[in-house]
Parts: C-alpha cells; sequence; structure tokens
C-alpha cells in the first residue's frame, strides 16, 4: 500500500523502482522471471516490509486505534505514511518529490509489456489518471486510497473506512512518528541493500 516510500527507497534506478512497486503483486515463485535489479528489490520490498511491521515505533502507533479498527491499522498507516513522507519529503533527496513520481510513471509505462502482471496492468491506467502517487499529499488522497482498498476487501471494508477518524483524531503522533522512523529504515534499507547479490 505504501507505494511512494517504497519507492522513494528504490529511487537508485528505475528497474529498482519498479521491483519496489512489484513486491505487492508478484508471488516469491515468480520473482525469477524478472531482471536482476527488478528481483532484488522484490526482496528489498519484503524487506522493508517485515522491519516495518516490527518496529516499535509503528506497534504504538497501531495502539493509537480503537480496538474494531486495529486490525486495519497496518493498512492504514501504510497509506497514511505515503501522506506524510510526500509532505515532509527528506531535504537531501536526490530528486524531488513530484520528478521522482513522474520518473517512476514513466517506467511504468516503458515496461508495461513485459514486467507487470495482469492485476497491476490493469490497475496501470487508474493509477496514471488519478495520479495515486501525488494524491497522498494530501488527506483527501489518503481518503479515496482507503475506500479503494476497502472496495477489494472480501468483508468489513467499513472498518477498514472507520478507520480513517483513528487517522485524522491521531494525525500530530502518527505524523511525528513516521518522522522518527523513517530516516532508521533508510539506514537499515542501505545496510541490507549492501547485501543483497549485485
Amino acid at each position: 500500500m505504501n507505494y511512494l516510500a517504497h519507492i522513494y527507497l528504490a529511487q537508485h534506478s528505475d528497474h529498482a523502482m519498479l521491483g519496489a512497486l512489484l513486491g505487492d503483486f508478484v508471488k516469491l515463485k515468480d520473482t525469477a522471471l524478472y531482471h536482476p535489479e527488478i528481483q532484488a528489490d522484490i526482496q528489498m520490498h519484503r524487506l522493508v516490509d517485515s522491519y516495518t511491521d516490527s518496529h516499535p515505533i509503528v506497534l504504538q502507533a497501531k495502539a493509537l486505534f480503537q480496538d474494531r479498527h486495529r486490525r486495519y491499522a497496518g493498512i492504514l498507516l501504510d497509506i497514511f505514511y505515503d501522506h506524510v513522507l510526500s509532505q515532509h519529503w527528506p531535504q537531501d533527496s536526490p530528486a524531488p518529490r513530484a520528478e521522482l513520481i513522474q520518473r517512476f510513471y514513466r517506467a511504468l509505462q516503458e515496461q508495461s509489456k513485459i514486467v507487470l502482471p495482469d492485476n497491476l496492468q490493469a490497475a496501470l491506467p487508474r493509477m496514471l489518471s488519478q495520479d495515486w502517487l501525488g494524491s497522498y499529499h494530501a488527506f483527501d488522497g489518503v481518503r479515496i486510497a482507503v475506500e479503494r482498498t476497502s472496495q477489494r476487501l472480501s468483508r468489513n471494508g467499513d472498518l477498514l473506512r472507520a478507520g480513517l477518524g483513528d487517522l485524522q483524531s491521531n494525525y500530530d503522533a502518527l505524523s511525528k512518528g513516521f518522522q522518527e522512523f523513517f530516516p532508521e529504515l533508510i539506514q537499515y534499507v542501505e545496510g541490507r541493500r549492501l547485501q543483497l547479490p549485485s
């Protein structure tokens, strides 16, 4: 769900950014079908997800959600964290936010016939026309992304949507937590990237 953060962490190449996105769409057994650099960032995507899910700051953030919404806190935080990243784009980023997003969209379009799974290929026109990554900058973009995600759930989509209230009521604390957590995530990724096959 947190596409923008994954792409930010992989911005060193177009193949890496594609791999960062594909981590949510490609089954582990199918990764060998892709370019080695894409494979590496599919793996990195999963490492980032595991690190994030177990990080103390993220666990504290999940505890701020009401009991009945807490099972969806991970999804809600993923989307919200892209909003906070967009709002507080790192000063030392090699690329401005809008420039990186456009570069990623171009990479997606150039590779779409080759590497994209059917479900991502089907979503691509909407992702581009609705500017999913750029839309996270406003909280309304978070709301739209949550609505879109809730429609894909087999049940309890209403509980996911209701969790938007938890994001709003804890906005400052969740935003501050992400800003403390993200530099640690960047350091983690830099360290793990050195261990991946080149």
